[in-house]
């Protein structure tokens, strides 16, 4: 009897273990501000970490900096076509300087819970998945606004044809909080990705990014043009940088950052 027992744990990590030796190389969301359409494999987890981001910008005689470490996104594989998804940003400090004044503010972030799930299969032509989100209000008051909000993600991709370019477009609607915290607006981004392998292991992206915020109290307009650079180490980790640049006055001048995602 205590043979059968062993026979079948070893049975199951076995396959386990074979599951786990036939998946496909990590797929995370970053770098980029694309969300990927493809979720970890059922039973396993994923890390996607923000090991340092930092945003700058000056408009109106204001200097601010806003600095992020650790961000991270921890997922799970519920099935082969959806996952299981927790972001949490342990330390982010901001920093703003006027007329000789600096005012900082240092704390735990927001806490986002998501769920993503794939439409289509992964020979489709286009790639589909839905991933809504909520974001829960962990952050003290000077750096977060107190609120539940959330949003749906339509992340979309196609190969064109055999060029190893890989166009993504990430439509996305929101429902946030409206700056006198007294009601709530819609807000739409939209992301223009594209991607190529440069080798096995070295993927670059370009992307165009947009947000309209369409507040009671005025509609703010964001745009960036973005470059990322991602190194696959082996096939459950990946390295990767990236910068964004501000395209209007609403939109903070730079944004530099580098990470590392790995699964399990």
């Amino acid at each position: 009897m205590r043979g059968q027992v062993l026979f079948a744990i070893a049975m199951v990590f076995g396959a386990s273990g074979a599951s786990a030796a036939n998946d496909a190389p990590i797929c995370p969301d970053r770098p980029s501000k694309s969300t990927g359409e493809c979720t970890v494999p059922a039973g396993r987890v994923q890390i996607e970490t923000g090991l340092v981001d930092w945003t700058h910008d000056r408009r109106e005689g204001a200097t601010s900096n806003f600095t992020t470490f650790g961000a991270t996104l921890i997922k799970y594989g519920l099935s082969g076509k959806a996952d299981i998804e927790l972001g949490l940003t342990p330390v982010q400090t901001s920093s703003v300087r006027v007329a000789g004044v600096h005012d900082t503010a240092t704390g735990f972030g927001d806490m986002v819970v998501r769920v993503k799930y794939k439409l289509t299969s992964d020979d489709a032509p286009i790639l589909i998945a839905l991933d809504p989100f909520v974001k829960l209000p962990t952050a003290n008051h000077r750096l977060g606004n107190g609120k539940v909000e959330g949003g749906l993600v339509v992340p979309m991709s196609t190969q064109l044809g055999k060029s190893g370019l890989t166009l993504s477009l990430d439509p996305e609607l929101d429902l946030l909080a409206d700056d006198d915290g007294h009601g709530t607006h819609a807000s739409m981004i939209q992301v223009v990705n594209l991607g190529v392998s440069a080798s096995d292991r070295l993927s670059l992206s370009a992307e165009l990014w947009g947000q309209w915020n369409w507040d009671p109290a005025g509609t703010v307009r964001q745009a960036s043009a973005d470059g990322s650079i991602a190194y696959l180490v082996n096939k459950d980790l990946q390295l990767d940088a990236g910068a964004n640049i501000g395209l209007n006055r609403e939109t903070p001048d730079v944004e530099l950052y580098t990470g590392m995602s790995v699964r399990f």
